[in-house]
């Protein structure tokens, strides 16, 4: 028996009537923190259960700035540096009757698609500027890092290993002075490179070609507190963290 009056029914039949059918927004957000790139997550109201951040297209604005509206209400934000990465258009992406069976939500009676193609898009944000918010479906935002994640609903673990590589493809072009703070060390910089690109770099190598960028500013402080001779401190020149 269909529960009309159920908020989740409410929910999706108002998702149905003002959003585009067929299209949804995934969001990988990265963040960096203790040595470790990580990824946030939700967990669905009364479960276990873990996903991205995700949403629909309003049949009343584009697709980015859907993308940008779905990542500012999980993060806080107001200025985000994202990129659309794929589309994930399988047939059958995942089961979904095991799936909506996980989570619990009255969907009989909803007028939606059987299929829905997904738009992936990657966030890089600095992790301690971000405040995670959850939705009306969840009831946990938290960070995991990679190594960490559980087994998520829908193909979300296939969506995040495919934004991983891409973003290792890319890392070069890309403006990760967003998951870094205002300042930072050279080793923490290089930390951050083998965390993305998965493997250890040579710390002489890596300076070099750093260096080579001139996209780093030194400064006169030293990092504090650290076991051996205090490194100086760096930022990125404001041409480059803006791009």
């Amino acid at each position: 028996m269909i529960d009309y009056n159920h908020p989740a029914f409410q929910y999706y039949q108002n998702v149905s009537e003002q959003c585009i059918h067929y299209l949804s927004i995934d969001g990988v957000i990265f963040g960096f923190h203790q040595n470790q790139l990580k990824v946030l997550l939700l967990r669905w109201k009364g479960t276990d259960e873990w996903s991205l951040p995700g949403g629909f297209i309003l049949k009343t604005e584009s697709v980015d700035l859907a993308a940008q509206r779905i990542i500012k209400e999980r993060t806080g934000l107001q200025t985000l540096y994202l990129q659309q990465f794929h589309v994930f258009g399988e047939t059958v992406r995942y089961n979904q009757e095991e799936t909506w069976a996980k989570i619990n939500l009255p969907i009989q009676g909803i007028n939606w698609s059987e299929r829905t193609i997904s738009i992936g898009y990657y966030a890089l944000v600095e992790y301690a500027e971000v405040v995670p918010a959850t939705d009306f479906l969840t009831e946990e935002c938290r960070w995991w890092s990679l190594d960490a994640i559980p087994a998520l609903l829908f193909d979300h673990n296939h969506i995040i290993e495919v934004a991983l590589q891409s973003l290792r493809k890319n890392v070069g072009d890309q403006p990760i002075s967003h998951l870094l703070p205002d300042t930072f060390t050279i080793p923490e910089l290089q930390r951050l490179y083998e965390t993305i690109l998965g493997h250890s770099l040579d710390a002489r190598n890596f300076y070099k070609k750093i260096m080579a960028q001139n996209n780093l500013e030194r400064l006169a402080e030293r990092r504090a507190g650290t076991p051996h001779k205090a490194p100086y401190l760096y930022r990125f020149k404001v041409a480059f963290s803006e791009r």
